[in-house]
């Protein structure tokens, strides 16, 4: 329906809420503000890393909920002329990737190893999470899919810092993490959508991220050393099992789909 087609006692109400559409793709591009702050953070001479994960997580918290009112507000029917996705994805390479590596590498938290600068394999993680995000099979979300790791290098970055800093061997298991991460960005291997995630196992997902991601701002109050009450090592183990458990529950559910019999089941309970 064009505008000329709009009763003009609706006129108003439909401007509203094409001017409110507007406005979530204006929220969305505001992310960009918290990556120049997270930037400006990295490239200063004293750089404190807990500031820029400050920065990034609001930016985070913006890429978490423009979408679910992007949908509410009919942003692609309202607002075509300019492709949210396009800004979603230009703000999220910036602080899900480019952004935290460049910190990994400006705080040296990965080894010279047999020659090579840390700064090499920094850049071949940037490579491979810019080549997933261009991918346009990336986002499976009929599926509940991501195609590959999907590119969370701030968390990636946020647990680098803890083990470089509090951990003899830090920097190498770091590194080693890296590579494989980097690997599985380009692999036909499939991660859950979190907010698209299958039920019951969506509840589940949300829930264990928000109690994980309390995990997180203890220890971000802290960052990068770990509060010493109790030892450092339960903290972290504790805050590990929400990750290890996406993965597990990814690779298994990525396989059940796969499976035409489990598949069937699945489509067929009540």
């Amino acid at each position: 329906m064009s505008e000329e087609d709009v009763p003009s006692r609706e006129r108003a109400a439909y401007l509203g809420k094409k001017a409110r559409a507007y406005l979530v793709h204006v929220y969305t591009a505001s992310g960009v503000a918290f990556a120049f702050l997270a930037a400006r953070e990295i490239i200063l001479t004293g750089t404190d890393p807990q500031w820029v994960f400050i920065w990034l997580l609001i930016a985070g918290l913006i890429d978490a909920t423009d979408g679910p009112l992007a949908r509410r507000w009919e942003v692609k029917w309202r607002a075509p002329r300019i492709g949210g996705d396009l800004i979603d994805n230009i703000v999220d390479f910036l602080t899900f990737a480019f952004l935290p590596l460049l910190l990994v590498w400006r705080m040296e938290w990965l080894p010279t190893l047999a020659g090579i600068p840390a700064g090499l394999w920094v850049v071949l993680a940037m490579v491979a999470s810019l080549l997933a995000f261009a991918n346009t099979e990336a986002k499976q979300t009929e599926d509940g899919f991501f195609r590959g790791f999907p590119s969370y290098w701030n968390i990636v970055a946020f647990y680098v810092g803890l083990w470089a800093t509090n951990y003899a061997g830090g920097k190498v298991f770091s590194l080693v993490v890296l590579l494989v991460l980097a690997v599985l960005t380009l692999l036909p291997v499939r991660f859950i959508y979190p907010n698209r995630a299958p039920p019951p196992w969506r509840a589940i997902v949300t829930w264990g991220a928000a109690g994980w991601t309390v995990l997180l701002l203890v220890m971000l109050y802290y960052y990068p050393q770990l509060p010493v009450w109790g030892g450092t090592w339960w903290l972290m183990g504790l805050s590990l099992a929400y990750p290890a458990f996406y993965f597990a529950l990814s690779f298994y559910l990525d396989a059940q789909s796969d499976d035409p019999a489990a598949s069937e089941t699945a489509a067929s309970a009540p």
